[in-house]
């Protein structure tokens, strides 16, 4: 029968339920605090319960120990191990166990990259003042480094970063951080700090430098434009005036080798032109020579038809009369260009026969002049 059911049977604190009342809560207490002491003492007849219980207790004790030293590392992580405070292991990614209060760890993720900001002012080497901002992007590459040589390497990171971007800073002129230099800025800057981070053993690489803004001071920002202005300015007039050089001097030059040219050309030709002249002549007086007569003659008649061929009226002394012929070439070629074919004809042999009675003259005179010299 069950303690509970009706026709009495002893509760669960000892007591008789056959009067149907509520247990006596004062009654229950005391018997409970009884059994407890029984069983700290270990004496009755429960000690050897209690004895059975205690090689399970150790080895729940044991399991759940074992238990907590199970610990996973991610594919980015990487665990610094430290057994009774001293450097043990560094492990990578997987399962692990360590043994709990002997080993402590520490987990650092190693390929994830991280990113500092700074912005400071600074002195330039030509004793000019800017403002830099830069941010540093960086990763772990050695836990063990990372974990135990430094107590705080965010700020030592912090303190080298300053002291490399003002040495950089510091050895170079303002232009060159402001506009045409900040790229080589970074790159001296990454490299630098690197070499600070390495000689402190901190574990930590430098990815890669950004200088995000590099400005003088507001204070001081209208006198530099100011500055870049009128260096602009200059800029601008001195590949103006080189542009003008350029196109001036190689047309100079071009007149003066046209120049040059033209001089040689007129001095070949007056040379060429002598030399002809003086062979024509040693030619001619070779000729003179062998016959006198001849080569005067023909001398006189080629200088006549010269002078005549340039002359647009001739003038003729015919023999045995008084008065003088006077042809005007001008206008009878003007007259032959409309004439008949029968009045050219007659100028034609008009021509031919002045011509004639020309030579004819010529040679009576020619003849009259060598009779008085032989006489």
């Amino acid at each position: 029968m069950a303690w509970n059911e009706p026709g009495g049977g002893k509760d669960p604190w000892g007591g008789n339920r056959n009067d149907q009342g509520p247990p006596d809560i004062d009654e229950a207490l005391k018997k409970l605090k009884e059994k407890l002491s029984m069983f700290g003492s270990g004496g009755g007849s429960g000690g050897g319960n209690i004895k059975g219980l205690i090689p399970i207790a150790l080895l729940v004790l044991v399991v759940v120990w074992g238990l907590l030293g199970v610990y996973q590392v991610d594919e980015t992580e990487q665990t610094v191990v430290l057994r009774l405070g001293k450097y043990h292991d560094t492990v990578g990614s997987g399962l692990h166990w360590n043994p709990p209060l002997i080993d402590s760890r520490t987990t650092v993720g190693v390929t994830e990259e991280r990113q500092y900001s700074t912005r400071g002012l600074m002195l330039t080497e030509d004793e000019n003042i800017v403002e830099v901002a830069l941010s540093v992007q960086y990763n772990i590459a050695s836990a063990k480094d990372f974990v135990l040589n430094i107590r705080s390497p965010e700020v030592s990171l912090k303190h080298a970063l300053d002291s490399a971007l003002r040495h950089v800073v510091g050895s170079t002129v303002l232009d060159g951080v402001i506009s045409t230099g900040r790229e080589q800025v970074a790159i001296s800057t990454a490299d630098k700090l690197q070499d600070l981070l390495n000689l402190y053993s901190s574990g930590i690489n430098v990815v890669k430098i950004n200088i995000e803004d590099a400005k003088p001071p507001n204070e001081v920002k209208a006198a530099y434009d100011d500055v870049i202005k009128a260096r602009e300015d200059l800029e601008r007039l001195v590949n103006e005036a080189q542009a003008y050089s350029n196109g001036i001097i190689p047309e100079a030059r071009g007149e003066a080798q046209r120049l040059r040219e033209e001089a040689q050309g007129y001095l070949s030709q007056v040379v060429s032109k002598s030399q002809g002249e003086a062979n024509r002549f040693v030619k001619l007086l070779t000729e003179y020579q062998k016959a006198p007569e001849v080569t005067r003659k023909r001398l006189y008649i080629d200088a006549i038809e010269q002078v005549m061929t340039e002359s647009t009226k001739i003038l003729v002394d015919t023999e045995g009369g008084n008065n003088m012929l006077y042809i005007p070439l001008d206008k009878l070629v003007q007259q032959g260009s409309g004439a008949s074919i029968r009045g050219a004809e007659n100028n034609n042999q008009l021509i031919d026969r002045i011509a004639n009675e020309v030579i004819e003259k010529l040679q009576r005179n020619s003849n009259q002049v060598q009779s008085e010299q032989r006489r």
